[in-house]
């Protein structure tokens, strides 16, 4: 390929259909439904993807392609982030998109170095205690709550875009912005996922006209499968955006989702331009913990993410998983258990650190971790899971708090990328709910996230610590996951789904790290995930086969659906391998 100036090369790029013609790259097909049958049969659905240069791994194969064009055209990961991003916002806005928040775990290979950016969205200034109760001080209902402008946050994806771009990129920002401005003015064709997301939401997408009229066609159908969708609207405000960020943050953007917000109709918000002029990303260290010769290192709060992943893996590292095998009902049975211990932490203490006082080094401490490792009995569920004691470094006891009630609904999205440097992306990126808030604003989605606070603010006359405060970041379980081994980075891998994003990832964790599986063999293992007592399990696959073996053992199971997407590359021995989850249209590029 002729090699062109970097901006002019993405355009000759769009031009084709963003498909690069990329020389020693490795393809793997696309998934077209979101739920691949072989799956069903407990088989392995593909191979993994090898590469030495570099790889992306995303949800969608119009994005994973925006990445690989970036790449090939001398960008770095953080470039080909904005790309993949900014095309995800449009190809599945029901996941994410520059209307929500994201978090990510960057490996900055130049100055070897681990870092996080909190890219979580703020609940405006103007939010009060009572926003999610009615008139009797009772909880919304959950939709109720969702649907309309009072559950949106300050945006903050952008804004991490952008900021980790200037900070790290190597493209200009216009460029990074190319594919998805290209692709929104050519249209692409709606997918098998987007159209049944389309058809199960319908009732609630034709609650106010700007999804209404995006998401149904001129008869009042829901768009169907190979539909072409143009969004002209999108690429006008990437381009307002490539221009000046503030366009976004302070200036006509800002403008219309704040009146979005504030005029929609049965359920206005309260976000304000103060609110988005005022919004910051922040960096974070990485919060890290053991595991055998490894160290698994996610984002702290305020998601849940890393440290209940961390202590999920920590009390594992107490058993003899490798030994028992990804078969035997008994490494499933403490898995079950170690999860609950783990989420029962997680509800107590977890929240926005920058407003309530958080445990993280006494949750992960292995003292702590070896005392809940011993709660488990040698045989049988266990009866009682309640959260621990952690010592906390700023006093000798943490004030007494209730249980967190928050719901988390399934969405959201996770890609994973590794330039050719070394640097490697794992990002975790949402609107929360499917479709957020169902209500657009020059071609986006806003999102929900003000619905990931407890509703309570109080319960049996504690405090809530994920309560519902001005400025505040709601609690998440985005789990975005770099795995370090002897000083370096080892893998990269992350998922959506809600809160059991966390059991999402420390399977696929297990499944590589003990039980030897390739990355996308981890990715495929059924899913069999306990957070609150019910052990759910994967319909359809050979997940259905422990049902026996664990309500003997006193669980109680349910059998259902649990579409996670998970994306992930190891590098290992100067090659990468990368899997994408099945369970939705992931594509794994690499040359």
């Amino acid at each position: 390929m002729k090699k062109l100036p970097s901006f002019q090369l993405l355009l000759t790029m769009m031009a084709t259909s963003l498909v690069p013609q990329l020389s020693h790259a490795t393809v793997e097909a696309d998934v077209a439904d979101s739920v691949a049958p072989e799956l069903a049969t407990g088989s392995v659905m593909r191979k993994s993807v090898k590469g030495e240069q570099w790889m992306v791994a995303a949800a969608n194969p119009h994005a994973s392609k925006a990445g690989a064009a970036i790449l090939e055209a001398g960008g770095n990961a953080i470039d080909a982030m904005v790309a993949v991003q900014t095309v995800l916002g449009l190809v599945e806005p029901q996941s994410s998109g520059i209307g929500g928040g994201a978090f990510l775990v960057y490996w900055d290979a130049k100055a070897k170095a681990l870092t996080t950016f909190d890219g979580r969205e703020t609940a405006p200034m103007d939010a009060t205690p009572t926003l999610f109760l009615d008139e009797n001080g009772e909880p919304l209902k959950f939709y109720d709550a969702v649907v309309g402008g009072r559950s949106v946050g300050t945006p903050g994806t952008l804004r991490l875009m952008h900021d980790t771009h200037a900070r790290y990129g190597n493209l200009s920002w216009r460029a990074v912005l190319t594919p998805a401005i290209a692709l929104a003015e050519q249209g692409f064709e709606v997918s098998p996922r987007l159209a049944g997301l389309i058809e199960g939401d319908a009732d609630r997408l034709r609650r106010y006209p700007s999804t209404y009229q995006y998401f149904f066609d001129d008869t009042g159908n829901p768009l169907s499968i190979g539909d072409r969708l143009v969004n002209q609207a999108y690429a006008d405000t990437l381009k307002l955006v490539a221009q000046d960020i503030d366009n976004f943050y302070e200036g006509e953007i800002a403008d219309d989702i704040v009146a979005t917000v504030q005029q929609a109709a049965g359920n206005p918000g309260v976000l304000s331009k103060k609110d988005m002029a005022d919004y910051r990303i922040v960096e974070r260290p990485p919060v890290c913990s053991p595991y055998h010769q490894y160290r698994i290192c996610g984002m702290g709060p305020p998601t849940s993410g890393g440290i209940t992943v961390g202590q999920i893996m920590g009390i594992l590292s107490h058993f003899p998983l490798k030994e028992l095998g990804k078969d035997n009902p008994e490494s499933w049975r403490l898995f079950g258990d170690a999860s609950r211990l783990a989420y029962a932490d997680r509800g107590r203490y977890i929240a926005d650190s920058d407003y309530v006082p958080v445990p993280v080094e006494g949750m992960l401490a292995p003292a702590y971790i070896e005392s809940r490792a011993n709660l488990i009995p040698e045989q049988g569920a266990l009866e009682n899971v309640t959260a621990g004691a952690p010592e906390f470094s700023h006093a000798k006891t943490l004030p007494p708090r209730a249980d967190d009630e928050s719901i988390e609904l399934p969405s959201t999205s996770h890609f994973s990328i590794v330039d050719k440097n070394g640097n490697i992306v794992s990002i975790t990126t949402t609107i929360e709910n499917g479709f957020g808030s169902r209500i657009m604003t020059r071609g986006f989605l806003l999102n929900n996230e003000l619905t990931d606070f407890s509703f309570r603010t109080h319960k049996d006359g504690y405090p809530i610590a994920n309560r519902v405060e001005p400025g505040k970041r709601p609690r998440s379980s985005m789990a975005p996951t770099i795995v370090m081994r002897d000083g370096k980075p080892y893998m990269a891998v992350g998922s959506p789904g809600g809160s059991r994003i966390i059991g999402y990832v420390a399977k696929t964790l297990i499944a590589h790290l003990d039980w030897g599986l390739d990355i996308q063999s981890a990715i495929d293992l059924p899913h069999l995930v306990n957070r609150f007592g019910t052990y759910d399990l994967e319909a359809g696959t050979d997940a259905e086969s422990f049902q026996p073996a664990l309500e003997n053992m006193g669980f109680e199971v349910n059998v259902r659906d649990l579409t996670s997407g998970l994306h992930g590359i190891v590098i290992d021995s100067g090659t990468l391998e990368g899997g994408a989850d099945p369970r939705r249209e992931g594509l794994v590029i690499a040359q």
